[in-house]
């Protein structure tokens, strides 16, 4: 059976590892400490059984710029990455780093997930965030990727993704 390697991408509390407990089942935080500061610290992993019978290993990477190291380190050698961005703040620094390292690794494929589109009081604002979005992959490998917008919270989109 072939194995797949997802790696996630995004800035501090844009929902990352929410996101993968929604998808799997399995809380990539396992640390002490990440359970009290409620960041991810060091790399978590997870997986899922694809309907084609594939294995899809997923990486769990830390937002935090002080944990650039450790985001370096989950991302060598994945196959497509998940640029997780939350729809209530978009873009944020941390995006935009990690996005610019997926790159010098020379990862070749993935998609964007949009987060938190259940504290969105404005039903415009997500599709304002997807035209920043889109404007700001522009000339990147993700350029073009599929977007998809996801509540970890409630479970709106999970299945789609």
């Amino acid at each position: 059976m072939k194995q797949v390697i997802l790696g996630t991408a995004g800035h501090i509390d844009h929902g990352k590892t929410s996101l993968i407990k929604a998808l799997t089942g399995i809380d990539t935080d396992r640390l002490k400490e990440e359970k009290l500061r409620g960041i991810t610290i060091e790399l978590g992993f997870a997986y899922l059984q694809l309907p084609s019978g594939e294995t899809l290993g997923i990486v769990d990477v830390p937002g935090h710029e002080r944990f650039v190291k450790q985001m370096v380190a989950g991302a060598t050698g994945i196959d497509l990455v998940a640029l997780v961005i939350a729809a209530d703040e978009g873009v944020m620094p941390q995006t935009q780093e990690h996005m610019e390292i997926c790159q010098l690794l020379q990862v070749k494929k993935g998609l964007v997930v949009l987060t938190k589109i259940d504290l969105l009081d404005d039903p415009e604002w997500l599709e304002l965030v997807r035209e920043d979005v889109r404007t700001f992959l522009q000339g990147t490998f993700l350029d073009g990727a599929p977007m998809v917008a996801v509540s970890a919270a409630t479970g709106e989109g999970i299945e789609e993704l």
